[in-house]
């Protein structure tokens, strides 16, 4: 079977498209659980609102959001193989696909964990959340750098340089939000006492 040679850039526009649509729901849906997370600590009527609110809103972003992105996602990336096969022969392809296979199963977990959240049994704290929130850049960071390096995945200083940039966003962000908790508490104290 032959495709027709626009059916490539069809399916790799809407690859892209639905990459950026999977990423945007992963990225905000753990955040929501973060803050769901955050919401056992309030006054009871108080907790019940905010409880249900996280609820539906994670439920709507999975559902509506980021798993079409993930169903588009790899629907246009069999495309993809389908009118390039030469590409699942090589190492950097087998490389991205073991990538992205943790990456749904990342997605997967998310299905559990907001469950969880929902029946009031998850067992995560809002700091553990806010590690597993990072996963998804590293992986994306590693899967772009495989399909723009292919073969040639680059080992030298710039690659270093990029890692060390990812890692220092992700301790930034945990600094961020542990100077803002001691923030908070500094003031609920002050205005206690």
């Amino acid at each position: 079977m032959t495709l027709p040679p626009e059916a490539y850039l069809w399916f790799k526009t809407l690859h892209i498209v639905g990459v950026v649509v999977w990423f945007a729901g992963l990225f905000y849906l753990v955040r929501l659980f973060i803050y769901h997370a955050e919401a056992a600590e309030l006054e009871p009527p108080l907790r019940a609102a905010f409880e249900q609110q996280y609820g539906l809103m994670e439920r709507r972003l999975a559902n509506i959001i980021t798993t079409p992105g993930l169903v588009l996602t790899v629907a246009m990336a069999i495309g993809l193989l389908i009118s390039q096969p030469a590409w699942l022969h090589q190492g950097w392809m087998h490389a991205k696909l073991g990538f992205v296979a943790v990456l749904v199963a990342y997605h997967l977990f998310c299905y559990r964990l907001m469950g969880q959240l929902q029946a009031g049994s998850c067992r995560w704290s809002p700091k553990q959340l806010r590690a597993l929130n990072e996963l998804p850049t590293l992986l994306l960071v590693v899967v772009v750098m495989l399909v723009v390096f292919k073969a040639q995945f680059p080992t030298g200083a710039a690659t270093w340089l990029q890692v060390g940039l990812v890692v220092f966003m992700a301790a930034s962000i945990q600094f961020y939000a542990r100077w803002r908790r001691l923030r908070q508490e500094t003031a609920a104290q002050a205005a206690g006492g």
